[in-house]
């Protein structure tokens, strides 16, 4: 729908300049010097490597067209001091030839070198060979969207902390969101001011300077501390995690995660949620110390902890968790929240075989921690002889099995759970229970996860023409979804094979939803404008949970499995006739699993669940052949 918005503004907005013919494309040799001091040298005045935008086809001597009428920013910008330094360079990514020569036009009169490229092809090989202070990007880019090219930029070596800041006129302010979450540092809105787009970006540059100051060497190269925070960057911790690794010795890595983030930006706004991680940062610094501290993303992470007894560990990881969440932070105002946090923590002498390896271990051991009481989990050693047999584990032939997911009231649709099983070579079958820990192990979880939602695609594909609509849910796990090349993979897939995306449904598990909230919300706006829908499974009601159910764009809610047995306490029915109102509410449909029996049955039907499943209904097996006409519970 915005993409839809964004080309009827854009056909609008042709059409207005098309009724303009005296309006032209270039501005005159001098129009940048109206924010120049008449004192500049000619040579700060008139850079020299600008790349002009086609200007063999302009028309020479016209003015620009500018993003405020001509009275508002005429005399509204005033020159940069300029000093001994070089001037700031700022590479111009944007299509419309009118608002790139624009800001170009401003940037030049500030006394900075703009240069200018007009598509998302070959912007790495312009950066590489301009080397710029910032890049001034439009979000819409014929090819590859702005959003898409910052997270390729991110990726490049010594680009992860290049500025990057978005110029557009996008009033939707849930796409400002998204474009900071991709990567992006700042987002200007159109019309601005030209002393606006000085300020936004010379700000910019002299912070990105500073910090790349603080870091002696080779000009240019990262930095070691944050210069807004004081704290140690990424790139500086995980070198020194490397040269820990190569040096040997005592020490451990600690990777803490901060949970409900999505529910915290959107209930605050992400300032205020940069303020709060940047307050947990430093508590988790001053309790950390001397060790260091990066933060790795949103609402993560690392400390490397060198020279200490790995048998104490444990201990640190703990009073690492409950410092944070001891104190409530101040979020705005008199207003205070409380954080809660899991850590996972590996000794540095398991005999990692680099930094990358290390901080996906602990990463992994982090997934683990969620699941447990204490909130801490312990990387536990793994002799290469153990690694080859979760490899040797996975080697069997995958062999799904399909349990029938029931309407109440009946329908007409075929639902069913894929259910993950594993046949190995001595003929024994596997499930999803002694596959997926050997999978995490072996850092196989995304292949696997692939492979089983490429089997039930295949499914899809060949019953298309049932008569009955088939509709399969799929659970996968959150680093598969993490993973920006797997939806790629996911929605061509679907496209290529013209697949319905309503009739896949992405199970995910409760315990992963309320640590990676972010990683899935974004996951979702993805695949829902392909149709796909999804589940909230193992769900148990709470403030956190409940809050997901308007968070996420679901479908489906299955319950928790102890519902099972609500006919027998008062309270669990009352649990669950809380949580089935919750949901419908918020418009999902609820799953009761693991029946059992008809008094199972009974209790989720009266208790008002909309879907069944389980062992009364029928076992899971390996044929699609469940009669759901004649099946009305």
């Amino acid at each position: 729908m915005r993409r839809r918005l964004g080309v009827l503004m854009a056909v609008q907005d042709n059409a207005v300049a098309s009724t303009r013919a005296t309006r032209a494309e270039t501005p005159p040799a001098d129009h940048w010097q109206r924010w120049a001091s008449a004192e500049m040298p000619a040579a700060s005045r008139a850079p020299s490597n600008v790349v002009p935008l086609n200007a063999g086809s302009a028309a020479p001597g016209a003015p620009t067209p500018p993003l405020l009428p001509p009275a508002q920013w005429q005399d509204d910008a005033e020159p940069l001091p300029l000093g001994s330094e070089a001037p700031y360079r700022v590479l111009i990514v944007e299509d419309d030839r009118s608002q790139a020569l624009f800001a170009q036009s401003v940037l030049h009169g500030a006394g900075m070198e703009a240069i200018v490229h007009n598509d998302a092809e070959g912007v790495q090989q312009v950066i590489n060979e301009q080397r710029p202070d910032l890049i001034l990007m439009d979000l819409h880019l014929p090819g590859l969207d702005g959003m898409r090219l910052t997270a390729l930029i991110r990726q490049q070596p010594g680009q992860q902390l290049l500025p990057i800041v978005f110029l557009s006129g996008d009033p939707d302010p849930e796409r400002q969101f998204e474009v900071l979450d991709s990567g992006a540092d700042d987002f200007l809105s159109k019309p601005i001011r030209p002393r606006h787009l000085i300020a936004a970006v010379s700000n910019r540059i002299r912070r990105a300077r500073a910090q790349a100051a603080m870091q002696p060497g080779v000009q240019g190269a990262p930095a070691m501390n944050n210069p807004e925070t004081g704290l140690p960057t990424r790139h500086h911790v995980m070198q020194q995690l490397t040269h820990a690794l190569a040096h040997g010795g005592q020490g451990g890595l600690f990777f803490i995660e901060v949970a409900s983030a999505l529910g915290l930006r959107e209930r605050y706004g992400y300032a205020a949620f940069e303020r709060l991680m940047v307050q947990a940062a430093q508590r988790l610094a001053d309790n950390a110390h001397p060790h260091l501290l990066a933060r790795l993303n949103d609402n993560s992470f690392l400390v490397l902890a060198r020279g200490v007894d790995e048998e104490t560990l444990d201990a640190m990881a703990h009073r690492l968790r409950d410092e944070l969440s001891a104190r409530a932070f101040v979020i705005r105002d008199e207003e205070s929240v409380h954080l809660r946090g899991v850590v996972g923590h590996a000794p540095l002498s398991t005999g990692f075989s680099d930094a990358g390896t290390a901080l996906e271990a602990v990463e992994r051991t982090t997934l683990q921690a969620r699941l447990l009481p204490s909130g801490v989990a312990a990387h536990v050693r793994r002799e290469e002889v153990a690694a080859q047999e979760h490899l040797a584990m996975l080697e069997g032939q995958l062999e799904p099995a399909y349990q029938p997911i029931v309407a109440v009231a009946g329908g007409n649709t075929a639902q069913y759970q894929v259910l993950l099983r594993l046949r190995q070579a001595d003929g024994s079958v596997l499930n999803a229970g002694q596959v997926i820990p050997a999978a995490e192990a072996a850092g196989r979880i995304a292949d696997l996860d692939q492979q089983v939602l490429d089997h039930a695609l295949g499914l899809l594909d060949l019953y298309r023409h049932a008569t009955q609509p088939l509709s399969l849910f799929v659970s996968q796990s959150l680093r598969t979804l993490a993973r920006d090349a797997f939806t790629d993979w996911l929605l061509e897939t679907l496209q290529q094979r013209q697949l319905p995306g309503a009739a896949l449904v992405i199970d995910v598990r409760l315990p992963d939803a309320l640590i990676h909230t972010v990683t899935l919300q974004q996951f979702c706006t993805r695949m829902s404008a392909a149709g796909v829908r999804f589940c909230l499974s193992q769900f148990e009601p709470g403030g956190e949970a409940n809050a997901l159910l308007s968070q996420l764009p679901l479908a489906f809610v299955r319950m928790a499995a102890r519902f099972s047995s609500a006919h027998a306490n008062q309270q669990t029915r009352d649990e669950l006739r809380a949580a089935i109102d919750a949901a419908h509410r918020a418009g999902a449909m609820i799953i009761g699993q693991q029946i059992e029996d008809p008094q199972a049955a009974a209790a989720m039907w009266m208790g008002g669940v909309d879907y069944i499943q389980g062992n009364m209904v029928q076992s899971a097996g390996s044929e699609l052949n469940f009669d759901f006409h004649t099946a009305v519970l």
